[in-house]
């Protein structure tokens, strides 16, 4: 019987075009990805390096890109967030029937663009839905490393028998899976969170 939920944030709530960036980067200049930009990516959403030390890294490695543009291009990736979403959200609050944890990769600079687009009043009726708010760069840690979920399951007390966790790229659930834990790799664009109970033995 689940009696917990976990839920991802991006591609569950707030709907992301994640080529974006990308194609945004290319047009400063950069279209090769190495392996220190993506070591330093993973140390941003960690919260091991700080918003101007991630800035200063691309800066010093692209002499020729403003810090507007990178921040514009590294925002590219949030769009909108369907008003659907929230009303099944608060409906589900309402149900008290299970603990609702949020689980996110993400980072400062797009929590910020968040709570700016959003505005604060939308953003906290969102935040205060969960049980716990967990952002990857709050905590140190990231999926789909198994730290994550054991950090999740123990601070709360959990069974991962009795744990849904509902994420929309494979190699995140799968991890959770490892754990025991139940998944539901939501795929964007063919299935939506408000169809939970149509999707899930609950």
């Amino acid at each position: 019987m689940i009696k917990n939920i976990i839920f991802d944030f991006g591609d569950i709530f707030i709907n992301l075009d994640k080529e974006a960036t990308y194609k945004e980067m290319v047009k400063l200049g950069v279209s090769d990805i190495s392996e220190d930009m993506i070591d330093v990516y993973h140390k941003y959403e960690k919260g091991l390096i700080s918003t101007d030390e991630f800035i200063s890294f691309y800066q010093n490695k692209f002499p020729h890109i403003k810090r507007e543009g990178l921040v514009s291009a590294w925002n590219a990736i949030l769009l909108d967030f369907p008003k659907t979403r929230l009303t099944f959200l608060k409906k589900l609050v309402e149900s008290k029937k299970y603990k609702l944890i949020l689980l996110s990769n993400t980072n400062e600079l797009h929590i910020s663009w968040i709570q700016n687009n959003w505005g604060m009043e939308l953003y906290n009726e969102f935040k205060n839905c969960f049980d716990k708010f967990y952002l990857s760069h709050e905590i140190n840690f990231r999926k789909p490393d198994t730290e994550i979920y054991e950090f999740v399951l123990n601070e709360n007390n959990l069974v991962a028998a009795e744990t849904l966790f509902v994420d929309d790229l494979k190699i995140n659930t799968v991890a959770a899976k490892e754990l025991r834990i139940h998944v539901w790799n939501l795929i964007p664009g063919e299935e939506d969170v408000v169809e939970l109970f149509t999707k899930n033995q609950l």
